[in-house]
């Protein structure tokens, strides 16, 4: 009896700090680049789950830090 190997996967950001999953035997788009993180699907899912706490893009959290208050 076979086992079927699941992909492995990797933890990427783009520019914007967002994060994403892609296969690891994919080249990445462009605009995109390796967190470090890599393994099965579920286990990049559940890292990015801990770690991606500020959905807001990167631009948008700058802005809204350098706005004046009040």
């Amino acid at each position: 009896m076979s086992t079927v190997q699941e992909p492995e996967h990797l933890v990427v950001l783009n520019d914007e700090e967002q994060y994403s999953i892609w296969r690891a035997d994919r080249e990445l788009p462009a605009g995109w680049r390796q967190e470090g993180t890599r393994g099965p699907r579920q286990a990049c899912l559940d890292h990015i789950d801990r770690v991606w706490t500020d959905m807001r893009p990167l631009s948008l959290r700058r802005q809204m830090a350098a706005a004046p208050v009040g």
